[in-house]
């Protein structure tokens, strides 16, 4: 394609660029201590106790923080909102001592009866949070999530004093110190919710800039959707002379190669991702952008178990097999991925995941024959759902010209932005839809709990009750090799009922300015804006 002039007008900004340009980058973006990340959606919505996606953590890290932080270099637990922490002998007590000159971003003082009122909230089932069943952890939170218990004040969340919260555990849970960096835990400010809505009301405008109250370090000023949302430094936060940025700019830009031309001009300092075309070029004339991570999640297909031909195993089955998955990621991703032969990532803890998965077109040929559809005649419609983004559309492709030529199935593609895309896959309004996980832990019950029966991330209508008892089992078991192995025979279930797909496993692909620095890449993808700073000095050496 030749070259020409192109102007993407967003948030009153022009962005020129020249469509075909090499991977350079022009240093005429503004030099300032503002840092302007793509996060690739248009967030569904800051309440971070209705919200699931990357995206919208990206946001939520900086406007909010939980009783622990990570340290984004080792994942480690750090001081938060509590500033340190003991834990009974037995494992299943913690008692949190909140800091005294914590504080919201109005300057009310952030206290325990605020974690208690949040926790409330989120597990209230009016709320209906997808992500409430991370906090099941806690004594009697389930029974109260799923309405059999009905007062809050008997589930292990007691507020000691005005500074000290204890959490009562079901079961001696390692990874509770780490869950605290998810939104699912951030505490809300209680007379902001309520100014604008009922406690468990869900969509309200106290997310709004002018209204929006958090207890992070940054604050929000602005948020035009589909076009920026601009947090500033809190200047209430208890570690604000830490925080060295003044502000950040997110934009929601979803197509790739707009994304691409906006960081080659200087107008973004770091990509979410990288169109699958650009990665060769940008290894060849400016490496030092590139950057490949290592990143705990996986690429999937959900398959809508509720609809035929989805609900007999043997179609699902065979679509698994007529997948090529080593293909896939040898010749569309080429940006390091794996092939997923499995569903736990590699290097999900100590737990080692066997190939139970493989790319057997005659296999696969037979069991869809068996289940009545040779050759794929008579099979019902079958469309692939993706949101948007070029990669996807590029990955549906291959797949849809794989099930095409093994198994004679016609495949059409639908294309729905975030928002759209979330309301279908959580109404089950679809029958093949794209999908992925990346760990809110380095811990194999996080990916396998997803497929509960009823569960807010399952979305698949999948329901085994042995599969459920499994992961109860794993709850409660504390022997680590004997925990391993009741996992290791969930993830085996669920490949056999396969109501997802497995297609490869991530890294993440993303483009930095060298001005950029603080940032400490990790297999969450974990971005601590604290950390974050602005030196052009030393970009332009």
């Amino acid at each position: 394609m030749g070259k020409y002039l192109s102007i993407i007008i967003m948030t009153g900004v022009a962005f020129f660029s020249l469509a075909g340009c090499g991977g350079g980058r022009s240093s005429s973006g503004v030099q300032d201590n503002i840092l302007r990340v793509n996060i690739n959606v248009e967030v569904k919505d800051l309440d971070p106790q209705l919200v699931t996606g990357v995206a919208e953590h990206r946001v939520n890290a900086a406007l909010f923080e939980g009783l622990v932080d990570l340290d984004s270099a080792t994942l480690e637990p750090v001081p938060g909102a509590a500033e340190s922490w003991v834990l009974s002998e037995d494992e299943r007590t913690y008692t949190f001592n909140l800091r005294k000159d914590g504080t919201w971003s109005n300057g009310d003082p952030v206290t325990a009866q605020d974690f208690y009122y949040s926790y409330k909230r989120m597990l209230s089932p009016a709320l209906a949070a997808e992500y409430a069943y991370l906090l099941h952890c806690i004594k009697n939170a389930k029974a109260f999530n799923e309405g059999t218990l009905t007062d809050f004040d008997e589930v292990g969340v007691k507020v000691l004093d005005e500074h000290t919260l204890e959490l009562r555990l079901e079961n001696p849970t390692p990874y509770l110190l780490a869950m605290q960096m998810h939104q699912a835990w951030y505490p809300v400010h209680q007379p902001t919710i309520e100014a604008y809505g009922d406690m468990t009301q869900r969509g309200t405008k106290w997310t709004r800039a002018g209204n929006h109250v958090g207890n992070g370090p940054f604050r929000l000023t602005e948020w035009r959707p589909n076009e920026i949302i601009k947090v500033v430094r809190n200047e209430h936060y208890w570690d604000r002379a830490y925080v060295r940025l003044e502000g950040i700019d997110f934009f929601p830009i979803d197509d790739l190669q707009t994304e691409e031309r906006s960081f080659r001009t200087g107008k973004l300092h770091m990509t979410g991702d990288l169109a699958i075309d650009k990665i060769a070029k940008y290894r060849e004339t400016n490496p030092d952008a590139l950057h490949i991570d290592p990143y705990l999640g996986v690429y999937f297909y959900r398959l809508n178990v509720t609809r035929a031909p989805f609900n007999d195993k043997r179609v699902r089955q065979a679509l698994s097999l007529a997948t090529d998955r080593q293909q896939l990621v040898d010749n569309v991703t080429k940006g390091g991925e794996t092939a997923a032969f499995h569903y736990v990532p590699p290097g999900t803890g100590n737990f080692v995941s066997e190939n139970i998965l493989a790319f057997d077109p005659e296999k696969a040929r037979e069991l869809l024959a068996e289940a009545g559809y040779p050759n794929g005649e008579n099979m019902p419609p079958i469309e692939i759902l993706y949101n948007t983004s070029e990669n996807h559309r590029r990955i549906a492709e291959a797949i849809q010209q794989m099930w095409k030529k093994h198994l004679g199935v016609d495949v059409k593609l639908l294309n729905q932005d975030w928002k759209v895309y979330l309301s279908s896959t959580n109404n089950l309004d679809y029958s093949i839809a794209r999908a992925a996980w990346i760990g809110d832990v380095v811990d194999p019950v996080n990916f396998l709990e997803m497929w509960l029966t009823d569960g807010g991330n399952n979305r698949t209508g999948y329901s085994r009750p042995e599969y459920d008892a499994l992961i109860q089992q794993a709850y409660a078991e504390t022997d680590p090799a004997k925990r391993r192995d009741v996992l290791k025979a969930a993830e085996d279930m669920v490949l056999e009922d396969l109501p997802i797909i497995p297609i490869y496993f991530y890294t993440r692909k993303y483009l930095q300015a060298p001005e950029v620095k603080g940032y400490a890449p990790n297999v969450l993808g974990y971005m601590r804006f604290q950390e974050f700073y602005m030196d052009y000095g030393e970009a332009d050496e």
